[in-house]
């Protein structure tokens, strides 16, 4: 298994993504959109989770396809950030043909990011336009780090970001995942600069520093986290997405296993003050060499892929000012503390 040629989501064809984000208000939105509808399921694992047209996801629903799907900041405000991808999508013509209506089928979900230092006192909900602004700038390349749903992120004690990363399977199935982390836990090792994922880094994607070598197993929060912590203030949301054909149920068996790079990235993870959800994306193009094991294989990459992008999204997060939090590159980039 080998990183894909740009190591993003959309090494998975036909697939593009989308990002929009307002430094003033300290938040954004990123969109996935396929060349044609594509298949999708869900799971959810956190406490308090914000999200759009999730329960159509369900196999035994009339709808097995969607357009695009919507990771957005601000809370239940951004859950607009999907309706003004399905403004856009209808203006294309795309959409679900019921009687010569299209309706655009775009679920999403959402992170809390209205703590972070910027300015939330709009007057008009701005995410609708965020999430027009995303659709329009889909593409191959995207940005990564403090950018589109993860331009207000934070992740334990340093700022969170926007993630991706992929891998291509020896039977030629490729798959990849797309992430705004914004945890209530860490995705580094105590005081140090080792991230949780390390063993399963590839070719030095967040810094090749290798495992921590030595860490308490057990987690007390910090005095601050324990009294600013409120239920829904974090979230950690995420689509992975394959070339295969997959049924909606083995869609939903795949969003189930990519769970498990969330808890190898983040501890904790799927805490009751986090939203954590993961959505599955198949595109169809490729018929599964092995339709016994071949899910199994697609699920442990996906978790792969997933804790690996949790990493870089913080790993490649930038600073700005009036920050609440520092970057990682900002503590650990000169004079690294290893333990």
């Amino acid at each position: 298994m080998q990183p894909g040629p740009r190591n993003l989501i959309t090494d998975v064809a036909g697939l593009s993504v989308g990002n929009a984000d307002d430094a003033r208000i300290r938040t954004g939105v990123t969109a996935l959109l396929g060349k044609a509808p594509f298949t999708c399921g869900v799971h959810i694992m956190g406490g308090a989770p914000g999200t759009r047209e999730t329960q159509l996801l369900a196999p035994d629903r009339l709808v097995q396809q969607v357009d695009a799907l919507v990771l957005s900041g601000g809370s239940a405000f951004g859950l607009d950030a999907a309706s003004g991808v399905a403004d856009g999508l209808r203006a294309m013509g795309r959409g679900f043909d019921v009687g010569g209506q299209r309706v655009p089928i775009v679920p999403g979900a959402i992170l809390f990011d209205l703590l972070n230092g910027g300015e939330k006192d709009w007057r008009d909900n701005p995410y609708n336009a965020l999430g027009r602004h995303a659709l329009a700038a889909a593409a191959p390349e995207f940005a990564l780090g403090t950018a589109g749903a993860g331009a207000g992120a934070t992740a334990g004690a340093f700022k969170g970001g926007l993630g991706s990363a992929s891998a291509v399977l020896e039977n030629g199935i490729t798959i990849g995942a797309l992430v705004a982390v914004n945890p209530l836990g860490s995705v580094t090792v105590g005081d140090g600069p080792h991230f949780w994922a390390a063993p399963w880094e590839m070719a030095g994607e967040f810094g090749g520093l290798g495992p921590a070598r030595h860490f308490d197993p057990g987690f007390e929060p910090r005095p601050e986290l324990q009294f600013e912590a409120r239920p829904g203030q974090a979230t950690t949301i995420a689509i992975v997405a394959t070339d295969a054909a997959l049924t909606q149920a083995q869609a939903t068996r795949l969003a189930t296993a990519a769970h498990d790079g969330m808890a190898r990235a983040i501890v904790p993870a799927h805490t009751p003050y986090d939203g954590d959800l993961v959505f599955a994306a198949a595109t169809g193009a490729r018929a599964l060499p092995d339709p016994d094991f071949d899910p199994l294989r697609l699920g442990h990459a996906g978790a792969t892929c997933l804790a690996r992008a949790i990493a870089r999204a913080v790993f490649l997060a930038t600073p700005a000012p009036g920050d609440t939090l520092p970057t990682w590159a900002a503590r650990f980039s000169s004079g690294e503390k290893r333990i």
